[in-house]
């Protein structure tokens, strides 16, 4: 078979993959969040008061929030109830940060509120505690946040849902099951040749297709990664590409359409496209999949100098023009155990 009818035959193998890659409920696919989402919450203190009198509650806070608003802390809320409901006080009120405060050894309530401003009946001595610093954005960063002081959460649900591992069911896992498995058989035909135990596959989630797959070619030319390799491969799919990888035959990807029909008007190389990849790509390959505008990026294992989780997080980089979600752990033991098969040989273009 030639590799233009093999080309065309580009759907997900399930064979040449160490385990069985029917075994979809056993990885899970967790998102790789930027340092925003992911971060530990961060606290600030302030001083809070108690309320003594329920009835006094809207006109506490309309006085405190002309003389003390709480600028850059609209997220927290300024009243809470007392917990457990039976002390003396029912509910506690933020003052101010202690920041903003006078530099005291000890504080009192006329220390922190302006005579002419708050009547300070109904208000009892104020006490430090401690408010999240931003908004929670997740929802393990609200659950620790609320443990603090009550705030407000605008959930992502998504998000929600897939840091608990469930945003993909079992057909879809079934699918990205197989398309790892096609990289997973690229990175052992590579580790045979000689180069790292590495291999990448271009998908078109609209189509269910494979539209390239690639493995590592490193003893080839020294910027040949895996994922260079099938960045290529899809730009040939649409009539471009620098390099010929015919030589190789792991390496394949799908023919332009003929010219003048209507599938001949192809994305900007990978506009839309998931590539699934079985090790963490480089800071080199990252940038060339924000170039290339991937959609979505699923590794199996991360790289000590990875740059999708490990070491950055390009793909979140606010300064960069264009952004795409992250997902590890596809198939992660399989994509493990490839780490002790290749080495990439050298050449005389890598000396």
């Amino acid at each position: 078979m030639s590799k233009e009818e093999d080309a065309n035959t580009m759907e997900p193998q399930r064979k040449r993959c160490k385990g069985s890659v029917c075994e979809g409920d056993l990885w899970v696919a967790f998102p790789v969040l930027s340092d925003q989402l992911s971060q530990d919450v961060e606290l600030v203190e302030a001083f809070a008061a108690p309320i003594f009198h329920k009835k006094e509650t809207s006109r506490i806070l309309h006085e405190l929030n002309a003389v003390r608003p709480l600028n850059g802390l609209q997220h927290v809320k300024r009243v809470r109830p007392v917990r457990g409901g039976g002390g003396a006080h029912p509910l506690e009120v933020l003052l101010c940060l202690v920041s903003d405060a006078p530099d005291l050894k000890e504080v009192s309530i006329d220390d922190l509120l302006p005579s002419d401003g708050v009547r300070r009946d109904g208000l009892g001595e104020p006490f430090v505690v401690k408010v999240p610093a931003r908004p929670p954005l997740t929802q393990p960063q609200f659950e620790v946040a609320s443990k603090h002081w009550p705030t407000s959460f605008h959930e992502d649900k998504q998000v929600t849902i897939a840091l608990r591992g469930a945003l993909f069911g079992p057909l879809q896992k079934a699918r990205m099951s197989a398309y790892m498995a096609a990289a997973l058989s690229a990175a052992e035909t590579g580790a045979e040749l000689g180069m790292a135990a590495v291999g990448a596959v271009a998908v078109d989630p609209a189509t269910e297709r494979i539209v390239a797959v690639g493995h590592d070619l490193r003893g080839e030319h020294p910027l040949h990664h895996a994922v260079m390799v099938c960045i290529d491969l899809v730009a040939r799919s649409q009539g471009g590409g620098c390099y010929s990888f015919d030589r190789f035959p792991a390496c394949r990807f799908t023919p332009p359409p003929p010219p003048g029909t209507e599938a001949s008007s192809p994305p900007y190389i990978c506009t839309g496209y998931d590539l699934y990849v079985t090790r963490e790509p480089c800071v080199m390959c990252a940038m060339a999949l924000v170039h290339s505008r991937i959609g979505r990026v699923f590794y199996g294992s991360s790289s000590p100098d990875g740059a999708m989780g490990t070491k950055y997080k390009i793909h979140s980089e606010k300064d960069l023009n264009h952004h795409f979600e992250v997902y590890k752990g596809v198939l992660g033991k399989q994509c493990e155990e490839l780490g002790g098969l290749g080495r990439p040989r050298q050449t005389t273009r890598d000396q």
